[in-house]
């Protein structure tokens, strides 16, 4: 029975959460699939392709049910949270979404409803574009630290820190708890409000610039008559 396409990421994920990304191989999928190296290769051209196959399916359950009537801020915190969890859900799974561009039907879906979300809030397109980029990036950022961060290699850090260095940076050794200890999700939410305030305050302040152009070209076409 041939392999279908659904078959090879499924098995993908698996091996993904068994080896990591570095031992995630063409040839190591097409042994476990028990198929021919050409068989996975009319699949998935290469390992970059397989990756953005995997993405794809990460973000399967991100943004599918859309309170459309909720505010831009409530929608967008949900989207963010809901792409964490889907970034944590597979062993080194931030990793394989950075620097993957699959135009696919669940990648658009994610980055549309971000970008309807920033567009309500500003009005502006160029914004909700610039937005979403900035919004996606802290989210996929957070998550591989988060997997790659672990609380005993944070203390275990703090421990080898040369007594000269913690005696030059208090502050940074005073707030050590604050990095190592188990609030992550804390962590994530209160960044998360930085980037939905931040956004908040900068498309306001663009709606009050074109306000003042619109308000003096105006002036200046009734100095004209």
């Amino acid at each position: 029975m041939a392999v279908v396409k659904e078959e090879v990421i499924a098995t993908a994920l698996g091996l993904l959460d068994e080896s990591g990304l570095e031992g995630l191989t063409m040839r190591k999928l097409a042994e476990t699939l028990k198929i021919q190296a050409p068989s996975l290769y009319w699949h998935f051209a290469n390992k970059d392709a397989l990756l953005d196959g995997m993405a794809e399916a990460l973000l399967m359950p991100v943004a599918v049910e859309m309170r459309m009537g909720e505010p831009w801020d409530t929608r967008l915190a949900a989207i963010a949270n809901e792409l964490r969890r889907a970034l944590l859900s597979r062993r080194d799974a931030a990793r394989v979404f950075a620097g993957t561009f699959p135009v696919s039907g669940n990648v658009l879906r994610v980055g549309s409803h971000v970008m309807e979300c920033l567009k309500e809030a500003s009005g502006d397109e160029r914004l909700a574009a610039w937005g979403t980029f900035t919004l996606l990036y802290y989210v996929l950022g957070f998550a591989i630290e988060e997997q790659a961060f672990t609380e005993k290699q944070g203390k275990q850090q703090a421990a080898a820190h040369p007594p000269e260095l913690l005696e030059a940076y208090p502050l940074a050794v005073s707030v050590m708890a604050e990095i190592t200890g188990e609030s992550s999700d804390e962590r994530f939410d209160f960044g998360l409000r930085m980037q939905i305030e931040g956004f908040r305050h900068v498309a306001a302040r663009h709606g009050a610039a074109k306000q003042n152009d619109a308000a003096g070209e105006g002036g200046t076409a009734l100095r004209k008559g």
